[in-house]
């Protein structure tokens, strides 16, 4: 059996999780909104048309930040349309998805969703085809206290006490053609620039997220970084990543090892954040926002081939493995081991659309496999992460050398008293014999060891068959001489806490 041992220590330290770490997104795209978390005559609905078994769901993730309404999906959107008598909110023609969008979800759906899920709203305004003066009405309409026009209308549209929006993203993907109003990086760090000024001298409360690069692949990267920092730097408190992880064929060993790409990118990204600090000679640093990142590749060939102008159909939803589950659970640890400057991330996205929970309109939900990481990392990950050096065996694969097989990170939480080991074994074949140093924690002892596995590395989890993947307490290993030794088995998502007993 292969063998990988970890030395944790209390004094060795990353840095502190952000809870934002552990957001979601929720974009008008497909069935997300509409017969995903809103489906009014639902036998599930509540009177404002919000899925009550849908936001049950969203509660066990515990996300604390939801990203809305885009995604590609805002660069084409007037937030003025999703607001007021739902019954007289126009219809518009959705050209980044090609559907038709009815407007009978918008802003303050979304707030008072945001509320009954438990979450805090992450809104995007639209660069692509408006502009300043879009931007700063709509935080004066949500944030603004009232005796000003927008905050008078949204008290006249029921909503008196302002929502008070901390969180504000610039627009998407602006470096992407195919995003509406696709600009270069002058042009979009210079409207960014002063849209942000605006959006502040409005409510100087708020935190802006700058549009950073689309993809590590994008022929633009890092010199977008660079430019559009340089540009928007003293306005703007963090700057956006974007990944989606993809197999091809059937190379699982190198699907698996696609994390280290992840973490390359977020090196790059801070790498370019701080040549800029240096340039300017600033005392202030740019922290991430990861605001997307997921497994997508099942459903990528049928990417745009819908017929078009349909109000709310079935696009981009992936049925994932228990594979893609284990890829879901490295990006989470590759998060967790940069959450000293990763302080927002947002899995793309929540219900439907490439998400962990699926719905059948007018029938049930379901957890997918990739729900189960996320919910332990949300759930067990939250406090101090330590600096680990894992020694394990490695592998080569088509795109990367030297893979580890064991991808780990631990958690320390010192009001809990808890300590949480996150580990992957990538393995295909044999179990990890895993042995870790806790000589430093002589007063822990292990209360559970949670693993996520299956026979069928592609089994999945459907609506005839919702618990085919899910998670199982195995045997709780022992710690002896300050040592704790435990099997991982191949191919599995391990989570061992670890606490006070009594």
């Amino acid at each position: 059996m292969p063998q990988a041992t970890l030395t944790l220590h209390p004094d060795f330290r990353i840095g502190d999780v952000d809870p934002r770490l552990f957001g979601s997104f929720l974009e008008h795209l497909g069935r997300a909104v509409y017969g995903g978390v809103y489906e009014p005559g639902h036998p599930q609905a509540d009177k404002r048309g919000f899925r009550k078994d849908v936001l049950e769901m969203v509660r066990e993730l515990g996300t604390p930040v939801m990203r809305y309404p885009g995604g590609n999906f805002v660069s084409g959107y007037n937030w003025e349309d999703g607001v007021g008598d739902a019954g007289a909110r126009p219809a518009r023609l959705d050209l980044a998805w090609k559907t038709l969008e009815p407007n009978s979800f918008g802003t303050n759906e979304f707030i008072e969703w945001c509320r009954e899920a438990g979450t805090e709203p992450m809104l995007a305004v639209n660069l692509g085809t408006r502009g300043k003066d879009s931007a700063r009405y709509f935080v004066e309409y949500c944030n603004h206290a009232g005796g000003s026009n927008f905050s008078d209308l949204r008290a006249a549209h029921g909503h008196r006490e302002p929502h008070n929006v901390k969180l504000w993203c610039l627009g998407n993907e602006m470096d992407g053609a195919w995003q509406i109003g696709h600009q270069t990086a002058d042009e979009y760090g210079r409207l960014a620039c002063e849209t942000a000024k605006m959006m502040k001298w409005a409510d100087p409360s708020i935190e802006l997220v700058l549009c950073g690069s689309s993809g590590r692949a994008m022929p633009t990267f890092p010199e977008w970084e660079r430019k559009v920092l340089e540009h928007a730097w003293e306005h703007v408190d963090y700057i956006s990543l974007h990944t989606y992880l993809r197999k091809t064929g059937d190379d699982t060993p190198n699907f698996l090892a696609q994390s280290l790409q992840m973490d390359h990118f977020i090196r790059e990204v801070v790498a370019a954040c701080d040549y800029v600090q240096s340039v300017k000679r600033s005392k202030k640093k740019i922290n991430l926002s990861f605001d997307e990142w997921n497994v997508w590749y099942h459903s990528i060939d049928e990417h745009g081939k819908h017929e078009p102008w349909q109000f709310a159909p079935p696009l981009v939803e992936d049925t994932y493995t228990l594979e893609d589950a284990l890829v879901a659970g490295c990006m989470l640890i590759t998060l967790l081991r940069h959450a000293d400057r990763v302080r927002i991330a947002c899995l793309a996205q929540i219900v439907n659309v490439i998400a962990p929970i699926m719905t059948r309109t007018g029938g049930p939900c379901w957890k997918q496999t990739i729900f189960y990481p996320f919910q332990h990392a949300s759930k067990y990950g939250r406090g101090t992460v330590l600096d680990t050096r894992p020694c394990c065996p490695v592998y080569d694969s088509r795109d990367f050398e030297a893979v580890p097989y064991l991808e780990s990170v631990a958690v320390l939480n010192e009001e809990q008293e808890s300590l949480t080991v996150f580990a992957v074994n990538r393995h295909l074949e044999d179990a990890l014999d895993f042995q870790v140093d806790l000589s430093a924690f002589a007063r822990l002892h292990v209360l559970e060891h949670i693993v996520l596995d299956h026979k069928n590395p592609l089994a999945t989890n459907t609506e005839e068959n919702p618990d085919r993947v899910k998670p199982r307490t195995a045997k709780t290993p022992a710690i002896k001489d300050g040592t704790l030794k435990v099997s991982l088995p191949r191919l599995s998502w391990n989570v061992i806490r670890l606490g006070r007993k009594g």
